[in-house]
């Protein structure tokens, strides 16, 4: 047996890109890519990257260089998934709906050389760049990423990405993959601190893990995948290659407005799709086109904030299939799944929504998940009951936090990596979280830490102390709700005016709907907050009417995301949706 080395005809490094030149061998003249009035074939797709990749070349990318992007779901976006790890160097895509200063910091601890960025981002990515350029750090080279179907003309710089592509060579010799170790992405968990955690990914976790969710949602050849899940989330759960592994049709929008999304499903026939469980909201509330069934079943992969079952049950009843999900940024998207059994299918709908909206089994990437006792690492009983933290451990596993040993020390314990979730184990095996240890809000399908969110409150000049919990929302699942002291007891504090202040120190998705003034904020014998006590308080503060009906002052209808101020906030699911 030790006679028989490895070989280059029977060892090759596992990578994701390599789906790309697979895909244009088999399916060279299939549709890859539809947006708005422009269609890509595979072969076009496959000699685009390569021109793009020799341009990033040309422009001194090297290898483990970071390029990053600022964008929607555009072809432009999914083409760097291939074109920036065939240049040898690693792609970091940021969320569209942070601020400058998080978009800079992202900049700054990445150390990009090169950042493209799509033309309605410019002015966020300017005022990012100036920000970075005033604290003395080097400025990433820039370019810009126009609509491909209806240019604009807006530049920031000399650079802009369809020159970049034309001027490329094809035929040009790329760097081969050394070691399938090697990163092929950088995505952060959060981009509002001044130390944010940066999550790398393998060549060989980002493969595995592509293959372990095809097969876990079970999707067949020539799939028509409808893009309102965003790619720069855990580079869109590894369905930007998966697609190519399977032949695909990548539909991509903008903006995941209900009639954009049902307009495509009809029109290009789509059969898959991912997202938040707001968006199941988006499609309900939909109008006209949300009363009609679907004329074919389309399979839809969620996850985030756990869908209530009678919301599942509503979006089943005209016509998508869902499979529920769970995961982090750390395990390369999707770690459970809930995988559908047969018999299942006998019971109830209301029964059969309750079962769906567990989190599920490990996937197929991972050697194993369990719930644990945080301080025995004892496994908890299979009870349904019995709560502990959620463990992982798997070749999917991230390789770890860029520049951050503190983090990663504390996030692996021995063989398991530890999720900071809050779960149990059913009697049949599946998982199902029942709160977040680290007090992680989410609000449709975004992360937000509420440590983040209470710092800026204590910088309030009025505010004495201050804590925050989620708040039921109708729309977006979560809210923030902040309990507040004042200084001055007589003057009080005003809930416009923390609000207003709140507005001006974070990113907007952040900021909290609701502030109750409390004498005292609740706290225990060691001083700890008790967060299950303001939990319960905020569940009686939930809006009684859906959020697009409340006033304009009060609601996320005048946000600015992006630098664009006053749209509705349907228009930003694209940046919505964390798993």
């Amino acid at each position: 047996m030790e006679q028989l080395p490895k070989r280059p005809a029977n060892y090759v490094p596992l990578s994701p890109v390599g789906f790309l030149p697979r895909a244009n061998a088999v399916y060279g003249d299939r549709t890859s890519i539809i947006y708005g009035s422009v269609r890509f074939t595979w072969s076009q797709t496959y000699s685009r990257c390569r021109r793009l990749a020799s341009s990033l070349l040309s422009l001194g990318v090297r290898n483990h260089d970071v390029v990053s992007i600022l964008a929607p779901n555009v072809p432009a976006m999914y083409e760097m998934h291939f074109a920036v790890p065939m240049a040898g160097a690693v792609l970091n895509t940021i969320n569209t709906r942070l601020d400058a200063r998080a978009v800079a910091g992202i900049l700054r601890h990445s150390e990009a050389k090169l950042f493209f960025v799509d033309y309605q981002y410019v002015r966020l990515a300017s005022d990012a760049l100036q920000l970075v350029a005033d604290e003395g750090r080097p400025v990433p080279l820039v370019a810009v990423i126009d609509d491909i179907d209806v240019p604009t003309g807006v530049r920031l710089g000399e650079l802009e990405y369809e020159g970049l592509v034309a001027r490329g060579d094809p035929a040009v010799e790329l760097p081969r993959l050394a070691d399938e170790w090697d990163a092929v992405t950088l995505n952060y968990t959060s981009g509002t601190t001044s130390a944010p955690k940066g999550v790398v990914y393998s060549h060989r976790g980002a493969y595995l893990s592509t293959m372990s969710l095809l097969m876990s949602w079970v999707v067949g050849d020539e799939p028509v995948y409808l893009w309102t899940l965003p790619m720069f989330h855990c580079n869109g759960w590894t369905f930007t290659w998966g697609m190519a592994a399977r032949g695909g049709v990548n539909v991509c929008i903008r903006d995941a407005r209900a009639a954009d999304i049902y307009r495509a499903i009809a029109r290009h026939g789509v059969t898959h799709l991912c997202c938040a469980p707001v968006v199941f909201n988006i499609l309900l509330e939909g109008g006209e086109a949300a009363a009609k069934q679907l004329a074919a079943p389309v399979h839809v992969l969620t996850g985030g904030a756990p869908p209530p079952a009678a919301l599942l049950e509503r979006v089943e009843r005209i016509g998508f299939r869902v499979t529920h999900a769970y995961g982090l940024t750390e395990a390369t998207g999707p770690a459970l799944a809930c995988e559908w059994r047969a018999q299942w299918d006998r019971l109830p709908l209301p029964e059969r929504a309750r079962l769906k909206s567990r989190q599920g089994v490990s996937v197929l990437s991972l050697a194993d998940a369990d719930v644990k006792d945080a301080k025995t690492m004892a496994s908890v009983p299979r009870d349904g009951k019995t709560v502990g933290e959620i463990v992982l451990r798997g070749s999917s596993i991230m390789k770890g936090y860029l520049n951050n040993p503190e983090a990663n020390n504390d996030s692996f314990k021995g063989e398991w990596f530890l999720t900071g979730d809050v779960g149990v184990v059913h009697t049949d095996g599946y998982i199902e979280i029942k709160d977040r240890s680290k007090d992680v809000i989410i609000s449709g399908g975004e992360n937000i830490c509420s440590k983040e969110v209470e710092e800026v409150l204590f910088q309030h000049p009025a505010v004495a102390d201050a804590a925050v919990v989620a708040m039921p929302h109708p729309h977006w699942g979560e809210t923030p709700c902040a309990f507040v002291v004042a200084k001055d007891r007589a003057a009080g504090v005003c809930e416009d005016d923390v609000i207003a202040f709140c507005r001006k120190h974070m990113a907007r998705f952040m900021v909290p709907k609701k502030v109750v003034v409390y004498d005292v904020i609740p706290r225990n014998g060691n001083g700890k907050v008790e967060k299950n006590l303001l939990r319960e308080a905020a569940k009686k503060l939930a809006p009684a009417v859906p959020a697009q009906k409340t006033k304009v002052k009060t609601t996320t209808n005048t946000t600015t995301v992006g630098g664009r101020r006053g749209e509705h906030p349907v228009a930003h699911v694209m940046a919505v949706s964390r798993l």
